[in-house]
C-alpha cells in the first residue's frame, strides 16, 4: 500500500571552513579541523543525493559527529564545557521560517542542528519509499523504522542537548519544544500507518485495526494542537496535513469499528458507525482541497488524488452499503442517532521512538591535539563574524516525480 506524507524543507546553513590558523598548532589539530570541513560538506551533499541510503547516511553522521564532539565534551568527561566550544560561529535556517537564518558562537547549536537535519532526511527517505507503488515488505520496515529512528533523534536533541544551549530558543523556531513534539508524534503517527496498512494487508482482526487507527488519529490530533499557537503564516500548510490525517484515520477507525458492530450482529450500530465514517471521509477531503490551496513551506501535492486516499473511499462505500443490505435483508435493526462512542485501545503495533545516541569522541581527540590549539593566537578582530541577517541559500530538494497513480509530489 503506497502512503503520503507532508515535508517541510530542511534546514539550510551556511559554509564552515574550520580554518583556525594560528590556534591549530599542530598537524593533528590541522588535520581534524581539515575532516570536520570535509564531513561537514560530504553530510549536506547526502541530504539532497537520492542514492543515499541510512547505513551511508549513519556512516556520513558518525564521523562528523564524532569529530564535532571534541568541540563541546571534555577529554577527562567533566561537566565542564571544552575550551573550543564557542570558537566557531554557525548559522541555521528553519524549516518554516524561510531564508532568514538564527547564527550562535556555540558548537552545540551545530550539534543539535545538524542532528535535527539528520532526523529530517529519515523522514524524507522514508517518504520517498513509502510513495513507491509497489512497495515490498522490506521496504514497508524499512519506512516503519526509518520513522522511529528520525523520532529517537528528535527526542534525544530535545530531552538531553537543546538544554545546553547558551541561548534561549527564539519562539516559533525548530528547536523550539512545540516543533520538536509536533516532529516527533508526527514520525509515531505516520509510522503507526504503516502498521495499519500491514494490518489490513494480513486481514487481521478489525478490531485491532480500529483501535490503531484510532490512535494514529490522535496522535495527528495532537500534533495539530501543539501547532496552534504558532504563526499561522508558517505553520498553517502543516497543520492542514495533520487535520486531514487525522480525519482520515478517524474515517478508517469508524469504518473498522463498523464491521466489528457487524459481525457482533448489531447491525443498526455498525450503520451509524460507517454513516460517521463517511462523515469524517468527506471533511478529509474538503481538508485535502485545502491543503492543496493552501501556500506555504513543504510538499506539493494533490492527496486527494492518492491511492490511499481513493481506497478508503471505496472501502466505506462497501461496507456502508453492505450493512444496509443486510439490515434491510435480516437484521431491521434500528439505526441510533449518536455515533458510538470510541473507547479504543490498540495492545500490538504502537509505536516508540528508536533510543538514539551520538557517536563517541574520534580517537583522532587526545590531550596533546586538544593542547595543541592555542586560543591566546585567536585574532582580536572579529569584525568578520557573518551577520545572523545574511540570508543562507536553500538546499536543493530533488522533487519526486508522482508515481502514476499517487497523484502527489514528494519532497
Amino acid at each position: 500500500m503506497t502512503h503520503w506524507f507532508h515535508r517541510n524543507p530542511l534546514k539550510a546553513t551556511a559554509p564552515v571552513t574550520f580554518n583556525f590558523y594560528g590556534v591549530a598548532s599542530s598537524p593533528a589539530a590541522t588535520k581534524i579541523c581539515n575532516d570536520l570541513r570535509s564531513s561537514r560538506v560530504r553530510l549536506l551533499e547526502l541530504f539532497t543525493d537520492l542514492s543515499c541510503n541510512p547505513e551511508m547516511m549513519k556512516n556520513a553522521t558518525d564521523l562528523y559527529f564524532s569529530l564535532l564532539q571534541g568541540f563541546i565534551v571534555s577529554l577527562d568527561n567533566s561537566s565542564q564545557d571544552c575550551k573550543l566550544r564557542y570558537i566557531q560561529n554557525f548559522k541555521w535556517t528553519d524549516t518554516l521560517q524561510g531564508q532568514v537564518p538564527s547564527a550562535q558562537q556555540d558548537a552545540v547549536f551545530e550539534l543539535v542542528s545538524m542532528g535535527f537535519n539528520v532526523a529530517l532526511w529519515y523522514t524524507k527517505y522514508a517518504s520517498r519509499l513509502a510513495g513507491k507503488e509497489d512497495i515490498t515488505e522490506d521496504e514497508a520496515k524499512d519506512v516503519h523504522r526509518s520513522l522511529k529512528i528520525a523520532a529517537g533523534i528528535f527526542k534525544h536533541l530535545k530531552d538531553s542537548h537543546i538544554p545546553k544551549l547558551i541561548t534561549p530558543v527564539e519562539k516559533g523556531r525548530d528547536l523550539e519544544a512545540r516543533l520538536i513534539d509536533s516532529y516527533i508524534i508526527q514520525c509515531q503517527a505516520e509510522a503507526q500507518e504503516v502498521t495499519i496498512a500491514r494490518a489490513i494487508e494480513l486481514k487481521h482482526n478489525p478490531g485491532l485495526i480500529a483501535a490503531l487507527a484510532y490512535e494514529t488519529a490522535n496522535f495527528y490530533q495532537k500534533a495539530d494542537q501543539m501547532l496552534s499557537s504558532l504563526d499561522p503564516a508558517y505553520a498553517i500548510k502543516w497543520r492542514k496535513y495533520l487535520q486531514l490525517k487525522a480525519c482520515f484515520y478517524m474515517a478508517y477507525s469508524y469504518c473498522y469499528h463498523g464491521q466489528t458492530l457487524l459481525a457482533s450482529d448489531k447491525c443498526g450500530e455498525a450503520i451509524r458507525s460507517l454513516q460517521e465514517s463517511e462523515k469524517f471521509f468527506v471533511k478529509a477531503e474538503a481538508l485535502c482541497k485545502e491543503y492543496g490551496e493552501t501556500k506555504g513551506p513543504g510538499t506539493t501535492a494533490k492527496p486527494s488524488g492518492h491511492l490511499f486516499f481513493r481506497k478508503l473511499g471505496t472501502l466505506v462505500k462497501n461496507t456502508l452499503e453492505k450493512c444496509q443490505r443486510e439490515n434491510g435483508f435480516i437484521y431491521f435493526q434500528k439505526v441510533p442517532p449518536e455515533a458510538p462512542q470510541l473507547e479504543l485501545k490498540a495492545n500490538y503495533g504502537l509505536v516508540e521512538p528508536i533510543v538514539f545516541e551520538f557517536p563517541a569522541l574520534h580517537a583522532h581527540w587526545t590531550p596533546e591535539t586538544l593542547a595543541a590549539f592555542d586560543l591566546t593566537k585567536r585574532p582580536k578582530d572579529d569584525s568578520a563574524k557573518p551577520k545572523p541577517e545574511e540570508e543562507v541559500k536553500p538546499l536543493k530538494e530533488p522533487d519526486i516525480k508522482p508515481q502514476k497513480d499517487s497523484g502527489c509530489q514528494i519532497s
